[in-house]
């Protein structure tokens, strides 16, 4: 979700032959995890890549990290008891269809394509909602593929209206995205952004840090076939965007 600072760091599992971290950040990450292990032993199932992305999104600040690792640590425990939500738990989400989730960028991380025109504030249950969020988000990390720790998304706004708009949702949905998933986010692809979704874009600005704000790129009509293809490949483009993937 930026051309100029998407941090393309491709990552294995171990840290021998990682190229993304060196010795001093992973030197910080066994740091983090003893100050963080010692408050709460969940942390031990958390895996060093986790600890070094709320290490980094937190410019390698150790306190502030193991914050924000806690704070993750006892969400989780009441977001998802049972370690994952199921389809049962969100189906009358899921049938909104208002989320894609097919095919790569050219940096192989996996897409998610939202629709939002297709979410009708009046319809939903805001807690039910944030579980959707959760659910979605854990649905693509799992489709990351080994070395690569960031997805993408393309949010088409065509037919987007007032009946749609919902900032209370908009701001749920990038407070569990920044403080539980965080380093996730590769970029961000607004297309088909009517005019008046700007008012609704101003009034959420303030509650995306600093370090999201620069993933997600507002992409005019006349960019969006060049922007996409430059992004994607066209074999891993929907089809209504020019490509010939089926979604």
């Amino acid at each position: 979700m930026d051309c100029g600072t998407d941090d393309a760091h491709q990552h294995g599992h171990g840290h021998g032959n990682d190229d993304g971290g060196d010795a001093a950040e992973w030197k910080k990450v066994a740091e983090l995890r003893a100050v963080v292990e010692a408050q709460d032993p969940a942390a031990k199932e958390e895996d060093d890549l986790a600890l070094r992305r709320f290490l980094r999104a937190r410019d390698h600040n150790i306190g502030k990290a193991s914050v924000m690792l806690l704070h993750y640590l006892a969400w989780k425990r009441v977001a998802k008891p049972h370690g994952s939500i199921s389809d049962d738990e969100v189906r009358d989400e899921i049938a909104k269809d208002r989320v894609c989730m097919e095919g790569f960028d050219r940096l192989n991380r996996p897409m998610a394509y939202l629709y939002g025109a297709r979410h009708f504030p009046a319809r939903r249950d805001l807690d039910g909602f944030k579980r959707y969020v959760i659910y979605v988000l854990d649905k693509i990390c799992t489709r990351l593929p080994v070395g690569q720790e960031k997805f993408a998304a393309v949010i088409d706004m065509r037919g987007w209206g007032y009946a749609n708009c919902d900032i209370r949702g908009y701001v749920a949905a990038l407070d569990i995205m920044q403080s539980y998933y965080p380093e996730r986010l590769g970029r961000v692809f607004l297309i088909h952004v009517p005019y008046m979704f700007m008012a609704a874009w101003k009034m959420v600005y303030p509650f995306i840090d600093d370090r999201t704000r620069k993933k997600f790129v507002f992409v005019a009509d006349k960019d969006l076939d060049p922007t996409l293809r430059g992004a994607i490949k066209e074999s891993q483009l929907p089809e209504e965007y020019g490509g010939n993937l089926k979604l």
